[in-house]
């Protein structure tokens, strides 16, 4: 047996590229299991396998206790008395190893080895496979689609490896089994069942790879792929960015003839593809992104993150896209929302915008409606700008002197100023004790309607149910209860 072990250990090593590390431990697992099936007693084993000339020894195992632990499982345990007796030195917790006579290979156990061998070269060659794809992650995989079950489609990537496109990440088109297809390798995981590596063909990065894979220049650093956005198998859009001002990033995406890019057209079953120019100014990448609609206007509310572009009335349909379609992939290709209107639409939504900040500045600033719309015209949109933009910027309008800028300024901080002392006193306000010592109060729940003016039972009874939902964040039936609570004292004083 001892040379069949060796030569068992070669082979299976190099057919599965397994270290025969592995096929020895298997080996030894086997013995041990079938050492325990054929033994009349619940015992520990333990087999030691020689590497170089595959004889094998077998021991029995005990483990040490304590001498006043109650022995549960006299087959496996051994009280330190008795232990010291075999092996003087030894401590709780230890071992105590009696060599037994090894079993020969019967059916059954040669069985077990076999399938305690398969299983161990099963893990073996599932970790070789991470180990080999673990770099590989986020690059292009080529694979022939093997079977499809329940829309989800398997492929054979070669030496015996499968990878896996779920349903969702498919393309909406038909394969068939046989159809060489690439796809990106998002993710690799090492699964005990089932593949372990995980491609889609939908996500942009499929996109960015495929143009570094026909775009020479992309690959040598002299264009970069920024960013995709996808409509997975109808349109997407891409951008990019020249890393050399000789060369026009666009163009050479597109190739002699649009060659480069109908490949990746091909690739991606027909899905239309919009090359757009990157540019560091947001709202210029923006107007690139609604191509091929022609933005007249562009509004950017940065603290919004949105932005309001304004197109033709002829132009609009092209603009939105179909579905919504050309505006959405706009939007994800720059991370901004986009509002798109027409020219119309726009002016209108800037005058209502115009005449309430105009609003806001008269009565808060004190001022006149010619000082007002000078502010809106001039871009100042928030009372904070008026009290912090530079001196210089102020005095740079053309009707405003020095007195007038200081004169907005002091206004201006003063409003700010006013609203931060009324803000803290509305955080120090406190709820009397009838109201938080009220049937089906607590006081959190005081607390917050001592912050919006609610501070006693007397105000809580005040209350419509309408008007204590918008407050706080309670049912019907709640805010009912609380305030029928609030209103008792008033029937008791009835009845007196």
């Amino acid at each position: 047996m001892s040379k069949e072990i060796l030569v068992m250990a070669e082979v299976v090593s190099n057919e599965k590229g397994v270290d025969k590390e592995v096929i020895f431990e298997a080996v030894e697992a086997a013995l041990v299991s079938a050492t325990k099936k054929l033994s009349p007693l619940d015992i520990e084993v333990s087999v030691k396998i020689d590497r170089r000339s595959g004889n094998y020894q077998t021991f029995r195992l005990w483990s040490v206790v304590d001498d006043e632990q109650e022995i549960e499982r006299p087959d496996q345990q051994m009280a330190l008395t008795e232990a010291r007796q075999i092996e003087p030195d030894i401590e709780v917790g230890g071992v105590i190893e009696k060599q037994i006579e090894s079993i020969g290979f019967g059916r059954i156990a040669a069985q077990t080895a076999k399938n305690v061998i398969i299983q161990k070269v099963r893990e073996a060659e599932r970790a070789l496979i991470v180990k080999e794809y673990l770099p590989r992650k986020g690059e292009l995989i080529t694979g022939v689609v093997k079977r499809i079950d329940k829309g989800n489609v398997i492929l054979d990537l070669g030496g015996h490896v499968e990878g896996i496109i779920f349903k969702e990440d498919m393309m909406p088109k038909d394969v068939r089994i046989g159809d060489r297809i690439r796809g990106y390798l998002y993710d690799v995981r090492l699964e005990t069942r089932g593949p372990q590596l995980f491609i889609s063909r939908t996500c942009p990065e499929l996109l960015i790879e495929l143009f570094k894979l026909e775009v020479p220049e992309a690959g040598e650093g002299l264009i970069s792929i920024i960013g995709a956005a996808r409509d997975p198998g109808s349109r997407a859009k891409v951008s990019v960015r020249a890393n050399d001002p000789r060369i026009d990033p666009v163009g050479a995406c597109v190739g002699m003839r649009g060659s480069r890019v109908q490949a990746v057209i091909n690739e991606l079953g027909g899905e239309r593809i919009d090359i757009i120019l990157w540019d560091e100014n947001s709202a210029q990448f923006v107007i690139n992104a609604m191509s091929p609609a022609e933005v007249m206007s562009i509004v950017v509310d940065e603290e919004a993150h949105s932005m309001d572009i304004a197109v033709k009335e002829k132009n609009l349909s092209q603009a939105i896209g179909k579905g919504g379609q050309n505006v959405r992939l706009a939007s994800h290709l720059t991370g901004w929302e986009l509002n798109v209107m027409t020219e119309a639409e726009a002016e209108e939504k800037s005058v209502k915008e115009h005449q309430v900040l105009r609003e806001i500045f008269m009565q808060q600033l004190e001022i006149n409606q010619e000082v007002a719309d000078i502010l809106v015209m001039e871009g100042f949109s928030t009372i904070e700008e008026v009290a912090y933009v530079p001196v210089s910027e102020m005095l740079a309008i053309e009707e405003f002197d020095e007195e007038i800028v200081e004169e907005l300024r002091d206004k201006a901080k003063d409003v700010l100023l006013t609203k931060a002392i009324a803000s803290e006193e509305q955080n120090d306000v406190k709820p009397a004790v009838d109201l938080l010592s009220m049937e089906g109060m607590d006081e959190e729940l005081a607390y917050t309607l001592a912050r919006h003016g609610i501070c006693s039972m007397e105000d809580l009874a005040e209350q419509a149910v309408d008007d204590l939902i918008e407050i706080v964040a309670i049912d019907a039936n709640k805010a009912a209860e609380l305030i029928m609570t609030a209103r008792s004292p008033w029937f008791s004083e009835g009845v007196k």
